[in-house]
Parts: C-alpha cells; sequence; structure tokens
C-alpha cells in the first residue's frame, strides 16, 4: 500500500516536551544521523503523520511528533494512533520509547519532577482501538520494565528533577483539563498524574508486540492539587525542557538492544474467541 515502509526496530513518539525543537537534531547527541524527514504513508486507516527517521549509532528509529494527532486534518485521536502503529508494525519495531507532559493528581508530585508510568487508569473513550490482530493481550505489566529502568537512570543523569520509576497515570480523553470532583476521583482510583496520550498506545504496542515505556515531565497540579496553574508557566516548561528531556530519550535508546528477555512479548497470545469446528458442530471459543 503506497510508499514501502523503512525497517527499523526502534521508534519514538514524541508528545509535548519535544514539540517546539526538531527532534532528534536539535538535541546535539552524538551519533544522531537524519535519514528521511516528512515521510508519509498510506494507511488502512488513512494518510498517516509526518514521520522522521533517524540513525542513532547503529540503530535505526522512527519518530513522530505530538502522537501524530492531528485536529486540523480532522484526524481523531484513535484512527492517528492507528495510523501510526500500523507503520510500526510493518517497519518490525519492537522498542518504542514515549513522552508527554502531565499534570500531578497525587499531591506529593512537583513540577518538572519526571515520573515512568508502570501501570495506567483508562478513562478514555477509545478501547476499542486495534489494528485486527487475532490476539489476547495481557495488561497486567503494560510498560516494559527494562524500558522504564533505562529511561529512569537517563533521567537521574540529566538531572532535570526529581525521578520517579513508579506511577500510576490516568488517562482521559480532553480537549479540556479535569474538573476538581474528577481529579479526586482519579486520585481515590489509585492515580498518580493525568494525560492523555498512553491510552490506546499501550494497546497498540502490545498488539504488535512490541515494548513500550514513556517518559512524563509534571507540567502542572492538577484542578484542586496544590495550586492553581498558570498557562504561562505551563508554556515555558515546554519551551525550556525539550532539549532536555529529547537527551533522556536518546541516551536511554542508546543503550536498549532489541532483543531483550523483559517478557513483554509473552503477555500477547492468540486470542480464544475463534470459531472452530468440533465434530460436526460449530462453535465459538471463549
Amino acid at each position: 500500500m503506497g510508499e514501502r515502509v523503512d525497517p527499523a526496530d526502534y521508534a519514538i513518539i514524541g508528545g509535548s516536551s519535544t514539540f517546539s525543537i526538531h527532534f532528534p537534531e536539535d538535541v546535539g547527541f552524538d551519533g544522531v544521523e537524519v535519514l528521511k524527514a516528512g515521510v508519509r504513508f498510506e494507511t488502512p486507516y488513512g494518510t498517516g503523520p509526518e514521520m522522521k527517521l533517524f540513525r542513532l549509532g547503529d540503530k535505526r528509529v522512527w519518530t513522530v511528533k505530538m502522537h501524530g494527532w492531528r485536529p486540523e486534518e480532522g484526524v481523531p485521536r484513535g484512527v492517528a494512533s492507528q495510523q501510526l502503529f500500523w507503520v510500526f508494525r510493518q517497519a518490525g519495531v519492537r522498542k518504542i520509547f514515549a513522552e508527554g507532559g502531565v499534570g500531578a493528581c497525587n499531591h506529593l508530585l512537583k513540577v518538572r519532577d519526571i515520573v515512568i508510568p508502570h501501570d495506567y487508569i483508562d478513562q478514555s473513550m477509545r478501547k476499542d482501538v486495534g489494528l485486527g490482530g487475532p490476539y489476547l493481550l495481557i495488561m497486567r505489566r503494560p510498560t516494559c520494565p527494562y524500558g522504564r529502568r533505562r529511561l529512569a537512570e537517563a533521567a537521574e543523569e540529566e538531572g532535570l528533577g526529581r525521578v520517579f520509576d513508579r506511577a500510576v497515570y490516568a488517562n482521559t480523553d480532553g480537549r479540556h483539563f479535569e474538573s476538581v470532583a474528577e481529579v479526586q476521583a482519579l486520585r481515590m482510583m489509585g492515580a498518580d498524574v493525568i494525560g492523555q496520550s498512553m491510552c490506546p498506545e499501550v494497546y497498540l504496542a502490545r498488539e504488535i508486540g512490541a515494548c513500550y515505556a514513556r517518559l512524563d515531565l509534571v507540567v502542572n497540579y492538577a484542578e484542586g492539587v496544590v495550586r492553581d496553574w498558570e498557562h504561562e508557566e505551563l508554556r515555558e516548561l515546554f519551551f525550556r525542557e525539550s532539549r532536555a528531556v529529547g537527551r533522556i530519550l536518546l541516551r536511554a535508546l542508546s543503550r536498549t538492544g532489541p532483543e531483550e528477555d523483559c517478557g513483554c512479548r509473552d503477555l500477547r497470545k492468540d486470542t480464544l474467541l475463534r470459531k472452530e469446528n468440533v465434530g460436526n458442530r460449530e462453535w465459538e471459543r471463549g
């Protein structure tokens, strides 16, 4: 279907923290070479977002800005994720890092803290987004433990802020921020931070058999937590810390191999929901 997707074992999904720069070339990280830029692929879900292929040492990496979301083109977030992960599947991507900005609903967190989510609460309306793979996706360990460890180590070395290697990420739809009551409810459910991008990415990564880990910069307090956030502070964080977040991603990726005994791929099983013939009787197994 259209242009062939160049193979790559790795992918980085850019979010709000690297949106203001040309990633990865603006980061100034040794060993980075851009191979292709502005590439768009035709997918079964429509024309995909602009993507970039780069080399980091001997690693080939696909990357995209802002999770592939394109509201100006009328592409819903769920569809944008399908387009993006269809490309990743065609490329043979096995390791995915993502980043974003989040609001803190845990009152012990501070602005500029970095969290590496280990779990999530999906409050979005996009739970059925998939690529049609005949799989049962087990989400008892949704993010890769090796990927999380490398992101945490790289973030500690960067010294941007406090680093937390465990956090529960509550995924909401937006486009508005949550109300005070909604934030209180999410806190009672066990959420530490609130964002809009981990789901359905974490499901689609499992569906294509890829490891997924993400880094999130706390850019504001959620409504009703500690103090009211200010728009100017939010904007300043996105622009000021973009290169630091980019360095963390590239440093972690440089230490990652395509084949690791992390067990992520074992959490994708063949579906049990299929029709089989047993004698002369057709039945649905489930």
